[in-house]
């Protein structure tokens, strides 16, 4: 279960409410200088949804959704529960229009949810128009930015231009948080099980070479991942 993340719309007091122009040009490169700066793609999805609030003309909500080839839709990031419901995938009327044309088309507007079929659960919330761009996609999922308004026909060409330039901010920050991410566990797995060598040298009384082999037929042997299985052996060894 993600956590929940509830906008604060003091926490971006420093930016222009939906931009134009020049201020348009100074938003997105605020809004890329925070979303630059967070640690993780959690954070960074995190910072998103509510520089999208802030920045996309006529955003109410927003939520960071990933959709699976099966049409499993799981939110990641929202800016309140409204969101959360709107996203909860229904199986009743099968495949919602909007979800499916995000498959051939990088950005999807509804206009007006009481008159598009598929959207009687955004209705039933008060939303009446969404709209969404794709972050990330691939043969078997898609990551998902949605902005979400109270009123019909709120998302224009303007506010979809403004929507897939800051999309591609966010998606560049994404990328750069997942690198750092992946490099700071692969560094941690390292030394984690360089440490579990080590274990294994002074209890064994064996080189260096013979614990890492010994390590590696254990865990083909139990059909544990190395990461995991060095783990076990180093944390009860630093456990008092």
């Amino acid at each position: 279960m993600p956590k929940r993340f509830v906008v604060a719309a003091s926490e971006f007091s420093d930016l222009p409410r939906f931009p134009a122009g020049l201020e348009l040009a100074e938003a997105l490169t605020a809004a890329a200088r925070q979303l630059h700066e967070t640690p993780t793609p959690h954070s960074t999805l995190h910072t998103a949804v509510r520089l999208a609030v802030h920045l996309m003309p006529g955003a109410d909500h927003a939520g960071v959704s990933v959709i699976e080839r099966s049409n499993q839709r799981r939110t990641v990031a929202w800016t309140d529960e409204v969101v959360r419901c709107a996203e909860t995938p229904h199986t009743d009327r099968g495949r919602q229009p909007y979800w499916e044309r995000l498959w051939t088309t990088p950005v999807v507007r509804m206009a007006d949810s009481e008159a598009d079929d598929g959207g009687e659960t955004l209705s039933g919330l008060g939303l009446r128009s969404a709209l969404s761009l794709r972050l990330r996609a691939d043969r078997r999922r898609l990551t998902v930015l949605t902005a979400y308004a109270r009123k019909p026909d709120a998302f224009d060409e303007d506010a979809t231009r403004i929507g897939r330039l800051f999309t591609a901010h966010v998606s560049i920050a994404l990328d750069s948080a997942t690198v750092r991410e992946q490099l700071t566990e692969a560094m941690h797995t390292r030394d984690l099980i360089g440490q579990a060598t080590g274990i294994l040298m002074e209890r064994l009384d064996i080189d260096a070479a013979g614990a890492f082999e010994s390590l590696v037929r254990a865990s083909q042997r139990e059909n544990v991942k190395l990461r995991d299985l060095a783990r076990r052996i180093v944390e009860p060894h630093n456990t008092p």
